[in-house]
């Protein structure tokens, strides 16, 4: 038997459901630090009560909120589609490791270090795989399209280039900012922006795909 004929194909996610599971836990680390009321009573049934309190008790209430939430999407993620794309898996292993040390140490710079070095781990991957030739944003992004080899460099080049530019944005916030702000531009911030680079993509993704018709992007035969 085949290995084709063993592996699981993967399943494909409303669209809906699949922006809940990325954005769920983002999005309640966002609630539980500006209303930490509603998840104290949940969060404190495991931690000392007394973690929650003080200047930075938001965000610890915040983080030990997002842990599981993380865990949770991925896990359902990989029950409803057989798969954990490549970013997701990473950001989640980041989310639980600095997360367990914000809370162990009572340290909220961990939690707010990981985006810096999520993106920068990101961005050193492409930009080092390009130099050696091997243009791996396909494989960071799951991508589902197909491009030619050109296209594939520009694309890891420049998402290669916009994970770094997030990071110096994350080490800005956070060292300049309060945690509510920083709470913000996380949910309000970083994912527009991102969202709106990537529209940006949109033109070498049209002009660099591989058409099953053998025509170039542009409409033209491939061939000539």
């Amino acid at each position: 038997m085949t290995v084709e004929a063993t592996a699981k194909p993967r399943q494909k996610v409303n669209p809906v459901l699949k922006l809940v599971l990325e954005m769920g836990p983002l999005v309640l680390f966002f609630l539980a630090n500006y209303k930490p009321e509603l998840f104290k009573p949940l969060v404190e049934r495991f931690m000392a009560p007394a973690l929650f309190e003080g200047p930075s008790g938001n965000i610890f209430t915040a983080t030990a909120v997002f842990i599981p939430a993380t865990v949770i999407a991925l896990i359902a993620g990989l029950v409803l589609t057989r798969h954990i794309p490549v970013m997701p898996l990473i950001s989640g292993i980041f989310v639980l490791v600095f997360g367990i040390l914000t809370l162990w140490l009572q340290d909220k710079t961990f939690i707010k270090l990981k985006p810096t070095i999520v993106n920068t781990l990101f961005g050193l991957i492409l930009l080092g795989g390009l130099a050696f030739g091997k243009p791996l944003i396909r494989i960071v992004l799951d991508a589902a399209f197909d491009l030619k080899p050109e296209g594939w460099r520009k694309l890891t080049l420049n998402w290669g280039l916009f994970f770094l530019f997030l990071a110096v944005l994350n080490e800005i916030v956070w060292r300049n900012f309060s945690d509510n702000f920083w709470t913000n531009f996380k949910v309000f911030g970083t994912m527009p922006i991102t969202l709106i680079f990537a529209a940006t993509q949109v033109p070498i993704l049209m002009k660099y795909e591989v058409k099953p018709d053998g025509q170039d992007g542009n409409g033209q035969d491939g061939s000539q």
